[in-house]
């Protein structure tokens, strides 16, 4: 080998020597390596085999726990609004339905006929007036014929409108059962035709005109046929 090639090679060297220094020096040591490695090399990573991600059964790449692309991320957004969509309409759907049955109730009652309010109970004065009306209305409804002229003018005549009138020379009264009352009654004929609802008390007013026009309508047809003892 000739003195020149031997300097040149020594002066290689030394540059050689000079540059790893400095590229140690600075943190670069690999860069050292790729300046050693011949040029006809190819690198390392041109060579490794890329990295595969695992797929799953439909051929799609399987996501890494943690791990969701954007498109999925979008579907997930999409079927997330649709259930929350549905469960409004559904909710929507039952407020309509209730309110719709409430306003049908609404309307059947108004149609529906409304129930006359309950009359007051008839009061009558506490007099031979308001006696004879009571017992006319007792009466009307028990189906016992007999009007007002019939029952007034045949109290006066018995009793002169007097309730506690008591006939104590007759024969009844001689017999043990006197007559008593506005219409002069004896009790087993008071007891026979009285009237249910009325008192069950021979001198009470309604009750003793009520039971005699019952025994006059049974005997003479009406009370209005009675024109003398009876």
């Amino acid at each position: 080998m000739s003195r020149f090639t031997l300097l040149r090679n020594a002066r290689v060297t030394r540059t050689q020597k000079v540059a790893v220094a400095v590229l140690a020096a600075a943190g670069a040591t690999g860069a050292l390596t790729a300046t050693a490695t011949p040029s006809n090399a190819q690198p390392a990573a041109a060579h490794a085999p890329a990295a595969v991600k695992p797929v799953s059964a439909n051929g799609m790449p399987k996501l890494v726990t943690g791990e969701a692309t954007t498109a999925e991320a979008k579907t997930a957004d999409v079927s997330a609004s649709v259930a929350d969509g549905l469960k409004v309409t559904a909710v929507a759907k039952q407020d309509r339905a209730a309110h719709e049955a409430a306003n049908r109730s609404m309307e059947r009652a108004s149609l529906a006929p409304k129930a006359a309010p309950k009359a007051a109970p008839k009061s009558y004065a506490n007099n031979l007036d308001g006696w004879i009306r009571q017992s006319l209305d007792i009466m009307k409804n028990k189906g016992i014929p007999g009007s007002y002229e019939g029952l007034h003018r045949n109290i006066m005549r018995e009793s002169s409108g007097n309730p506690n009138a008591v006939n104590d020379w007759d024969i009844n009264a001689i017999n043990g059962i006197p007559s008593k009352g506005l219409l002069q009654v004896i009790q087993p004929t008071f007891d026979t035709y009285h009237v249910k609802g009325t008192p069950h008390k021979l001198t009470d007013p309604v009750a003793n005109i009520t039971a005699a026009a019952n025994y006059a309508a049974h005997r003479y047809g009406s009370i209005d046929n009675v024109n003398s003892a009876y």
